[in-house]
């Protein structure tokens, strides 16, 4: 319907997808623009891809659970160069960092005995990144169909198993809204690959409230690879602390 009215829509060449004053174009090979605006906060940014795109799985196909249906096509870009605007209200922002990008889409996201996942996307300062998620079950278990991928500075990917990593919760915070206890503080251990990292959120408060609630945010951490330092910053998500996550995609 919004596609009829000229409201919405989307090409391919050149890449192009918007929604309203929403959009996301590549103005060139690897670069890509960024609009949206929401009440009195916009953003307007320039995103240039250093690293390529990475299939997670096994070649894009991720299994989350034991059925064929139970997961998803699933590719990142996890390191994007980024610069431009952040305005709120009639202050425009000078900002600049790396961004990382997901695109993943299934026929279903949970298997039945599935509540929720935690989700960890972590971009280290030696230019290696590092994606883990754990699927919780409803018997308080970690599935063994957690997974993860780490990424070399040079961009090749090493897929990771459940028994690869640990996330070990250090603190929690509670919602003032929902009443739902998030874990707050974690430390991330990858022997193989010889990291360690200990992460906290930038804000405590990042719970979002929609059909259902939820907690993403940002977060930064410190840590070990390889015996160097490492720190940087990354982002993560939260699902069924406040009801289970089934049946709601």
């Amino acid at each position: 319907a919004r596609g009829g009215a000229g409201l919405a829509g989307a090409q391919a060449e050149p890449y192009k997808v918007w929604l309203e004053d929403w959009q996301v174009e590549e103005i060139s090979p690897g670069v890509t623009r960024l609009q949206a605006a929401a009440g009195d906060v916009a953003i307007d940014l320039t995103l240039t891809d250093l690293k390529g795109p990475v299939l997670h799985g096994d070649h894009g196909y991720s299994q989350k659970g034991p059925d064929p249906g139970n997961a998803s096509y699933y590719y990142s870009l996890t390191r994007l160069a980024s610069e431009g605007t952040v305005t709120v209200g009639d202050r425009a922002v000078p900002v600049q960092g790396l961004s990382w990008q997901d695109h993943e889409f299934s026929t279903s996201a949970l298997a039945a005995d599935q509540v929720g996942w935690d989700w960890f996307a972590l971009q280290l300062d030696d230019d290696s990144e590092l994606k883990v998620f754990h699927i919780r079950k409803d018997d308080g278990s970690v599935d063994p169909f957690s997974a993860g991928s780490f990424i070399a500075p040079d961009g090749t990917l090493t897929p990771l198993s459940h028994d690869d990593f640990t996330i070990t919760v250090n603190d929690t915070w509670r919602s003032p809204r929902t009443g739902a206890e998030y874990p707050a503080s974690w430390t991330v251990t990858v022997p193989s690959q010889g990291i360690r990292l200990d992460i906290e959120p930038y804000l405590a408060d990042q719970e979002l409230n929609v059909s259902y609630s939820y907690w993403e945010g940002a977060v930064r951490f410190s840590g070990e690879h390889n015996g160097v330092p490492v720190t940087g910053d990354g982002y993560v998500e939260l699902t069924g602390y406040a009801g289970s996550m089934q049946g709601q995609f």
